[in-house]
């Protein structure tokens, strides 16, 4: 699997070496988050960081890597909030994927402008990594690089390759890089699905973490620097009060912003580890209706997909069949059929076990199925192994059970640099 077991957290751990770098006054943010008997809300790592005068940033020039997700519990932007605070010097921000606004679609961004309502200075950071974005740190004047962006806990939702690279551009550009944290959504209880391959390493999967890696983004920062990273890189985080790892983002009491275009509710990223799937093969993933990745289907398919997928008899979720009529992406403007899912019990779901059985039930029982051309499946699921195991015609249990090693791998690794319990 590749991954090397260098852990910052020996000799004290990798908490205790953060934590030792940051001013005293900070310390607070980086110790321990127990949650305590009776269970509030949970504070999120930027809450703590302004609830404690923003001592963490004290005398630095900082940029915020961000997107609409990057809010208050009051649905404030962080970003107009500290460019209003004397406390702090904002001098940038950096937009990703979709970016700082949101206004782009996927595989889109906003490019370089100044933002109306702070006057701040936004810098795209969509598809640039390594010598190139840390040129864009440099140009920026900042010292220190903030990243405060809600995930949904997919390995191919591009923000957390957008933390990676932004930490390994930190390094280069010897900046200070600082993850202030936020819930996963659909739970932080385990690892599912498939291993990267490094071979197949692309802006969906840059290192080789399952496709559903049960970590927050503070977490997965640790782990980057701990495993991945070739540089090292002056890392501070701030986790949060209050959350407990079993818990799905409507216990968090925190307001759910989408944190792209096709990610409309906690619903969505709940299934969105393995409908993603279909976005490998010529069928609609819901893009360009109401429930996108909850919606899934072609012209041609009929009630037998959704027959045979129930037949399955997967924890926790009914396949309904389905008709739509996409307004954008694949078949915009075409009714298809295909098959609705209905999660009726969370803790049991597998979201990745479901969108592998609908990939072996669509391809057994609709003949039109077929791979992109492009193979993109394969940078989803991080190998061949799938596409190649569904083509041979072989079973959920034969396909799901292909990575048990692997990720039993990735999951004694990962339990190394889990914040929360």
């Amino acid at each position: 699997m590749g991954l090397s077991r260098r852990s910052l957290l020996a000799a004290g751990g990798a908490l205790g070496a953060v934590a030792a770098s940051a001013p005293a006054a900070s310390a607070a943010l980086t110790a321990p988050a127990a949650s305590a008997p009776g269970h509030g809300r949970v504070r999120t790592g930027f809450e703590r960081l302004a609830a404690d005068g923003y001592a963490l940033l004290a005398g630095e020039r900082v940029g915020v890597v961000t997107n609409p997700t990057g809010i208050t519990p009051d649905a404030r932007h962080v970003v107009d909030v500290m460019a209003a605070d004397e406390r702090v010097d904002l001098v940038a921000v950096f937009g990703p994927e979709h970016g700082f606004r949101g206004t782009a679609q996927a595989g889109g961004s906003e490019g370089r402008y100044d933002d109306p309502a702070t006057g701040l200075p936004v810098y795209d950071t969509y598809l640039k990594s390594g010598q190139p974005l840390a040129d864009v740190f440099t140009a920026s004047g900042v010292d220190t690089v903030v990243f405060d962006i809600q995930d949904v806990g997919a390995r191919f939702y591009t923000y957390i390759w957008t933390l990676y690279d932004c930490m390994a551009a930190a390094a280069l550009a010897g900046k200070r890089f600082v993850v202030l944290d936020r819930p996963n959504p659909v739970t932080g209880r385990a690892a599912l699905g498939p291993v990267l391959d490094r071979a197949f390493a692309t802006f969906v999967g840059r290192e080789p973490i399952a496709q559903a890696h049960g970590m927050t983004v503070a977490e997965l920062a640790l782990l980057f620097a701990g495993e991945f990273l070739t540089a090292p890189v002056a890392l501070e985080t701030v986790r949060m009060t209050g959350w407990r790892r079993a818990e799905f983002f409507d216990a968090t009491g925190l307001p759910w912003v989408p944190p792209s275009p096709n990610m409309p509710t906690p619903d969505t990223a709940l299934v969105y580890a393995g409908t993603c799937l279909f976005e490998g093969t010529n069928l609609s993933e819901g893009r360009g209706t109401t429930r996108p990745f909850e919606l899934l289907g072609a012209e041609g398919i009929d009630r037998r997909w959704a027959e045979a997928a129930n037949a399955l008899a997967l924890p926790g979720v009914h396949l309904r069949e389905a008709y739509f009529a996409p307004t954008f992406s694949k078949f915009q403007g075409k009714t298809v059929g295909g098959v609705q899912l209905h999660v009726h019990d969370r803790q049991s779901f597998d979201p990745v076990r479901t969108g592998i059985g609908l990939l072996v039930t669509a391809r057994n029982s609709w003949p039109g199925f077929a791979w992109r051309p492009d193979h993109w499946i394969d940078k989803l699921t991080g190998s061949t192994r799938v596409r190649t195991l569904v083509d041979a015609g072989a079973g959920l249990d034969e396909v799901v059970g292909a990575w048990s090693t692997d990720l039993a791998a990735f999951r004694s690794v990962r339990e190394e640099y889990l914040l929360y319990r």
